[in-house]
């Protein structure tokens, strides 16, 4: 621009009122175009579809974690990408949380193992971190049908008790420790991860839909094990609560908000008499996906052992975003 002013000043002929004026317009344009171009994602993070600065080439890492009233709230579950929530003995449900696009410092209380979470923990090729199991999940494990990082072994090293929670629902973990742990057991931390199908931006959910403003899921008739998503149109998300108290991580006090709420339906067996259960976690059947503010009556399958919302044979989008994944004996207990 500088050696341009200069010719023009020592030509008389050339026309100074209008030339330099669509040149600078020209080259502002060319700037902010540029300027556009090198601050927009290049990728997207294949278990939420939002956009993030680079590609997430880190191994999912699914801990699981205590869901007893004694351990709410927990610490890390506003950082999960996936939450699933599944009976374990009784009426009481545990999380099985999958890390991948963010990872929180610490998480917990962490809990003992059950062997359909282990087969869910599977379906992502992830790390598996828990404290404890039962006997069908330790022939699974011992088997080395996942990598696994028990709190058994490690309590008092990797795993740290609360001094302000009573076991067991006192034992934490840190995102350091996680990965102290894999390198010495020699467990990769890399993985290329297939991504979800989720919808575009602006694009909606072409089924027919119900408006969904709020959803109750009650595990049994005792008020603890009774969950609530209530909508927030402003976010476009869906506020989790509790036994009726939104449920918010215990360091940070975040909301824990899904954007997706996926509840399928699915046999549950007690096989024992200490009131474990056998839970088919792969044949497939009835589902309720909502998101965006509505409810779709779907089908559910296990696809590479992930379980994804059907709807007329095809896989149903998900709104980016994370989703939580409510496993249910009978959908009749679900109410909007």
């Amino acid at each position: 621009m500088l050696f341009l002013a200069g010719c023009q000043s020592g030509n008389s002929d050339v026309d100074t009122a209008k030339e330099p004026q669509e040149d600078n317009k020209q080259v502002v344009q060319e700037e902010e175009k540029v300027g556009t171009e090198v601050s927009e994602p290049l990728e997207t993070a294949p278990l939420t579809g939002e956009a993030v600065e680079e590609k997430v080439d880190a191994r999912p890492v699914a801990v699981m974690v205590n869901n007893d009233g004694k351990a709410r709230p927990q610490s890390g579950l506003h950082k999960a990408d996936i939450v699933y929530e599944v009976l374990a003995e009784g009426d009481i449900t545990r999380f099985l949380a999958i890390f991948h696009s963010e990872m929180p410092d610490t998480v917990g209380p962490v809990r003992s193992a059950r062997d359909y979470f282990v087969d869910l923990t599977k379906g992502y090729d992830a790390l598996y971190v828990f404290h404890g199991w039962s006997p069908a999940a330790k022939e699974k494990i011992e088997n080395k049908e996942v990598d696994g990082i028990n709190g058994l072994t490690y309590d008092g090293s990797l795993f740290k008790r609360a001094s302000f929670r009573k076991a067991p629902h006192n034992s934490y973990i840190t995102s350091e420790n996680i990965k102290k742990g894999a390198d010495q057991l020699n467990y990769s931390l890399q993985a290329e991860v297939p991504s979800f199908t989720f919808l575009k931006e602006g694009q909606t959910n072409e089924l027919d839909g119900t408006a969904a403003e709020q959803i109750t899921i009650e595990y049994s008739s005792r008020k603890t094990t009774h969950v609530d998503y209530k909508y927030d149109e402003t976010r476009n998300a869906y506020v989790r609560y509790s036994a009726g108290e939104k449920l918010t991580d215990l360091e940070t006090m975040e909301e824990i908000i899904a954007h997706n709420v996926f509840i399928v339906e699915t046999p549950h067996i007690v096989i024992d008499d200490q009131g474990r259960k056998e839970i088919d976690i792969t044949s497939g059947g009835n589902g309720v996906l909502i998101q965006n503010g509505e409810r779709f009556d779907v089908e559910w399958k296990s696809v590479d052992g992930k379980i994804l919302p059907f709807a007329n044979g095809e896989q149903v989008p998900l709104a980016p975003g994370k989703t939580w994944i409510q496993v249910v004996p009978d959908l009749k207990i679900v109410t909007y």
